[in-house]
């Protein structure tokens, strides 16, 4: 196969989540002299993010999400440190985690995986995060910024709790914070004080990027 039919199959193969094949192309198109950067931005981000439009469509469901998101997991434990090596510099640091109550992690392994193939180093804290396990969190990986998500309403009301123990703890002005889930909106994230909102894992990734740029170009050289 050449360059094009490689990606093109990668694309097809991860929409459909068979993790086997997604692994055997990202390793052969390498072997193929395909660039890791090819690999994550011109077949294996966009899939997931038609299957996150198909899902928005109700064509996929859960199960259809997290399968391919486990397909493209694991074409990125190849990619993570072929890209590393390449120069591609890392970003910023994200913390994340799903708050305290929900135990819901497809979005947000949705999003830490694009985090991730644009730049990021993650630092996934899993579902039912404790607001005292971010703080301990922050305090010890000093991230860039750190993400709240929720999938119910009945634990959004965490995101007020977290930010209050980041301002007990003295923390608040030295992160970003971003939130996101299913039942949030704008006016919500506003409503509790975070710097951000992003309504799926694209817009995450670009708010993030925004975010840290206009926070860096604020800080003096």
């Amino acid at each position: 196969m050449n360059t094009e039919e490689v990606l093109g199959e990668l694309y097809n193969q991860t929409l459909v989540g068979n993790a086997p094949e997604v692994l055997k192309l990202t390793n052969s198109g390498l072997e193929a002299g395909i660039t890791p950067e090819q690999l994550l931005f011109e077949a294996l981000i966009p899939s997931l993010e038609e299957v996150g439009s198909r899902f928005e469509r109700g064509d996929f469901f859960v199960p259809e999400m997290l399968i391919a998101g486990k397909a493209m997991a694991g074409a990125l434990e190849v990619l993570r440190p072929l890209l590393a090596q390449s120069g591609t510099e890392t970003v910023g640091t994200f913390v994340m985690g799903t708050v305290k109550g929900d135990v819901h992690d497809i979005g947000k392994n949705l999003v830490n995986i694009m985090l991730e193939g644009a730049g990021f180093q993650v630092i996934d804290l899993g579902v039912q995060v404790a607001p005292e396990r971010f703080i301990e969190a922050i305090q010890e990986h000093q991230p860039d910024i750190v993400g709240f998500s929720a999938f119910l309403t009945t634990t959004m009301p965490m995101f007020k709790a977290n930010m209050n123990a980041l301002e007990k703890a003295g923390l608040r002005d030295q992160v970003i914070v971003m939130v996101g889930g299913a039942p949030v909106t704008q006016e919500y994230a506003d409503a509790v004080g975070a710097d951000g909102y992003a309504s799926d894992a694209s817009a995450a990734v670009k708010q993030a990027k925004e975010l840290l740029h206009r926070r860096r170009s604020l800080v003096p050289a």
